[in-house]
């Protein structure tokens, strides 16, 4: 249930209508609130009904201007975030869009306009005669005003808001805020104790001899991307139903209809088609990727804008240098935590759930891989990739990430020597490369074991 929920929150976060929607919601509301404080104290602002007026003609024309100004400024401003995802998705790629429909700013800014279009609309119909016979809402005529003023405040935020969000350094730092944000909350400090259930190698016979004999498959029932997989509510129904599973996709891995999601063992070999149907709804699938569990899905936002940077046809090693630099950052706060171990036991210390979780491998290859082979004839980047895996050495906590490191390293500086043609430059990006091992031999003295 609260991966259902986080998911829904993400689907309402990234939506463009829901705080709109609210927020004309509020406006309504608010009509009815003034309406009957005017029908009950509304005679109190007759003493300074010069503020606004109190000529139901006055009235109509002034909430007439700010309903018509405010629809038009509606328009324009919708207009303007139309140009900037467009030029977004031009420079950044068009997965990013997802990051402007997320913006709060750009959601509150549109209801704010909308709210005020529609109380000027409803509060306009309640005023009724001419002359001094006739009836004005004071009290909601003068939260008409306010939000008018409100209104042109709102509107110089927005275009300051729009060029700044769109410039590449604000972009790739709320992709790597976002990026740190979930590495911290998805993975504990890896000096803290070992979560419950963790184990980071199984015993002999902890896995049934006959486990891919006697294994059932849980089949997708839908194509698409795995968003969330519900670990807690999987691991519960495991205990209860003396089952073992084995997840076969991670989050962020595309399913195909009818392929295995996972395979289910049972102690006594009883199978129903309503525990694989049970299962099935553990597992979130959608038309793309999610923040929620796909710490890789981030990670490659930074690289596509490094990649974008680094085509001819932009040719702007700065913005991927930027991304190298925000990547290195977010792997350093990795490989200083614990990641999940595949193997989930029971209160019991009985195997039930083995997973695919996000390895420091996997992470730092999804980070590099792609960078390096688009940039490996741009100096500054290849320097950079070198620079970016020293700086992660230090925190790594095992040989395996080390090891990673060594292997990243070796490829980017093989690719320079057939992509670089100057002597001078190669052998700049030879110095760096022998940095990484002084580097790693200063730390660990692995050097010779490693390389």
């Amino acid at each position: 249930m609260k991966t259902r929920l986080s998911n829904l929150y993400e689907k309402l976060r990234s939506s463009y209508w829901f705080i709109p929607g609210l927020m004309a919601l509020g406006a309504v509301s608010l009509f009815i609130v003034f309406g009957v404080l005017d029908r009950r104290w509304g005679y109190v602002m007759v003493h300074v009904a010069w503020l606004i007026g109190n000529e139901p003609d006055g009235a109509r024309a002034f909430l007439s201007t700010v309903a018509g100004s405010t629809i038009t400024v509606t328009g324009v401003v919708f207009s303007i975030t139309i140009v900037a995802l467009s030029l977004a998705s031009q420079q950044f790629g068009p997965r990013l869009l997802t990051n402007f429909m997320r913006d709060r700013a750009n959601q509150v800014v549109f209801g704010s306009f909308i709210a005020t279009y529609l109380y000027c609309l409803l509060v306009l119909r309640t005023i009724h005669g001419s002359g001094s016979g006739g009836f004005v809402p004071q009290l909601s005529l003068l939260f008409g005003f306010l939000l008018a003023v409100l209104s042109v405040a709102v509107l110089i935020f927005f275009i300051h808001h729009v060029a700044y969000s769109i410039q590449a350094m604000t972009v790739i730092a709320n992709v790597s805020e976002e990026l740190q944000r979930a590495i911290i909350r998805d993975y504990p400090e890896y000096d803290t104790n070992i979560p419950k259930g963790w184990r980071q190698a199984l015993r002999p016979g902890e896995l049934p001899e006959n486990f891919d004999s006697a294994a059932q498959p849980i089949r997708a029932d839908r194509s698409g991307y795995l968003q969330a997989v519900n670990i807690y509510n999987l691991l519960n129904f495991a205990v209860a139903h003396d089952l073992l599973l084995r997840l076969e996709l991670r989050p962020g891995n595309f399913a195909t209809r009818g392929a295995p999601l996972a395979w289910v063992w049972t102690a006594e070999g009883v199978w129903t088609a309503e525990l694989g149907s049970t299962i099935n709804e553990a597992f979130i699938i959608g038309s793309k990727r999610s923040y929620e569990q796909d710490i890789e899905h981030l990670i490659s936002q930074l690289v596509e804008v490094a990649v974008r940077a680094l085509s001819p046809g932009i040719n702007d090693p700065f913005t991927a240098t930027n991304c190298i630099d925000y990547l290195g950052s977010a792997l350093c706060e990795m490989a200083r935590r614990r990641l999940p171990t595949p193997w989930h036991f029971d209160g019991e210390d009985r195997l039930r759930l083995i997973t695919r979780p996000q390895t420091f491998e996997g992470a730092l290859a999804a980070a590099v891989d792609q960078i390096r082979q688009y940039g490996r004839q741009d100096v500054a980047v290849t320097i950079r990739l070198l620079e970016m895996l020293a700086t992660i050495l230090p925190n790594t906590r095992t040989e395996e990430q080390r090891r990673a490191l060594v292997r990243q390293a070796a490829m980017i500086e093989r690719n320079s020597h057939d992509s670089i043609v100057a002597e001078e430059d190669r052998r700049d990006v030879r110095e760096r490369y022998l940095a990484f091992f002084e580097t790693l031999e200063e730390n660990f003295g692995l050097c010779g074991d490693l390389n």
